[in-house]
């Protein structure tokens, strides 16, 4: 590989992973056309990611995908970046998707998008906040960004380490974005007043990745690991950061919520489970899934502590009541290949995202008549990794390939 960090590695994966799976003499195999030697050249160390199949891209994704490998400080010649973008955009196009659906119901959105300044951010996860604003990461930008949504003004926030990854957020009682820098080690501190930042290095390097980040009710900030298969928890009083590994190899901790009682859940992408941390002892439970196939992504929790998540890799919505291990799931709209990913509970009803669909969709699901609402995202969506939810109660998206946030306004939304 041509960069020099770690970051860059990520950022020519997202470029190589739409590739086939050709070995280790892939290069050699790669399409002809103009551009060819350069697409070797930047991608000759990472034939280790070829295992992650791709869809390939639009047009305007593989432009959107250039500038976020330009960001991260892949060495691609400007003489030759408009090249390797003709030669990709016509070797690997996107591969069929399921449409995106639309159904019918009682329920009234509108949905508003704000494009983010820098080109090739992928903004990851988005974060309302107590003081009416929208905050996003901008993955591979390096900056925190907070929208107005009054206004539609944006101000970026850059860090302080480079190529940091900034990948998921959370609030504290004072005010201050706490966000994972996920590909430097580390969880950082923004005061967006001061607009200076403050970081705590993983203690151990191998846990390189942190992911999702929530506080608990006693100001505990609590964090998955993905890849390291770790959890932790952080002390913002003194800094400290324990982690633990849960008892599945491999589990690959993911998305996180925190019950009324105070105790975090998480579920497990590499595994079909979902587990619970004692915020006491950190003792992990694990609560196994019927089907093998299962691997949720991302979880949200209603009122009466019941555990909801999306299953990306099976197309289905999931309920785990903690209190009986019952599991029921419903099948997405947009079918087994939607990818259902970012969700959220608004007074109890569940909102999430399915990424796979073209357009991506935003999914209404009652629990109390069982039955979904469904609307296409204006301009695709692509991707949408996580949600949050405002002060008043509506539903907020970053959408990755896109380069923008959405808000989606529900009529008579009621407050959390």
């Amino acid at each position: 590989m041509l960069g020099k960090s770690r970051s860059a590695i990520l950022t020519v994966a997202l470029l190589c992973s739409a590739l086939p799976a050709w070995g280790q003499d892939w290069t050699q195999r790669l399409p002809d056309g103009k551009g060819k030697e350069t697409v070797a050249a930047i991608c000759a160390g990472c034939h280790e990611f070829f295992s992650r199949l791709g869809a390939g891209y639009t047009p305007e994704g593989w432009r959107t995908v250039m500038r976020m490998m330009i960001n991260q400080g892949t060495p691609v010649p400007p003489d030759q970046i408009e090249t390797v973008t003709q030669y990709l955009i016509q070797s690997f196009p996107e591969k069929p998707k399921p449409a995106g659906m639309t159904i019918p119901g009682s329920v009234e959105v509108s949905i508003k998008q704000w494009p983010v300044p820098t080109p090739g951010s992928r903004p990851h996860d988005p974060l309302a906040t107590r003081d009416g604003a929208i905050w996003y990461t901008g993955q591979l930008a390096n900056v925190l960004g907070r929208l107005d949504p009054k206004t539609g003004r944006i101000k970026e926030y850059p860090l302080k380490t480079p190529h940091s990854g900034p990948h998921g957020l959370v609030e504290d009682q004072d005010g201050n974005i706490w966000y994972t820098a996920n590909a430097a080690g580390l969880i950082g501190k923004l005061d967006p007043k001061a607009g200076a930042v403050s970081e705590y290095p993983m203690p151990d390097p191998g846990a390189g990745d942190p992911h999702t980040l929530i506080f608990d009710p006693g100001g505990i900030l609590w964090f998955s690991v993905q890849n390291a298969n770790k959890l932790g928890r952080l002390d913002p009083k003194t800094g400290e950061i324990k982690l633990v590994t849960p008892p599945t190899a491999g589990a690959r901790p993911y998305g996180l919520a925190v019950n009324s009682q105070g105790m975090p859940f998480f579920v497990e992408f590499g595994a079909p489970k979902v587990g619970s941390i004692d915020p006491k002892t950190m003792e992990i439970r694990e609560y196994p899934l019927p089907d093998p196939g299962a691997r949720p992504r991302r979880i949200a929790i209603t009122s009466d502590d019941v555990i909801w998540y999306t299953d990306f890799a099976r197309g289905y919505l999931g309920r785990l009541d903690p209190a009986t291990g019952k599991v029921t799931e419903w099948a997405s709209p947009g079918g087994p290949k939607s990818e259902p990913y970012g969700i959220s509970a608004i007074k109890d009803v569940i909102w999430y995202s399915e990424s796979g669909t073209k357009p991506n969709t935003v999914v209404r699901f009652d629990p109390k008549t069982e039955k979904f609402q469904a609307w296409v995202i204006p301009g695709g969506g692509n991707i949408v990794r996580n949600t949050s939810v405002t002060r008043e109660g509506n539903f907020v998206l970053a959408n990755s390939l896109v380069n923008e946030v959405s808000l989606v306004e529900i009529k008579g939304a009621p407050t959390r």
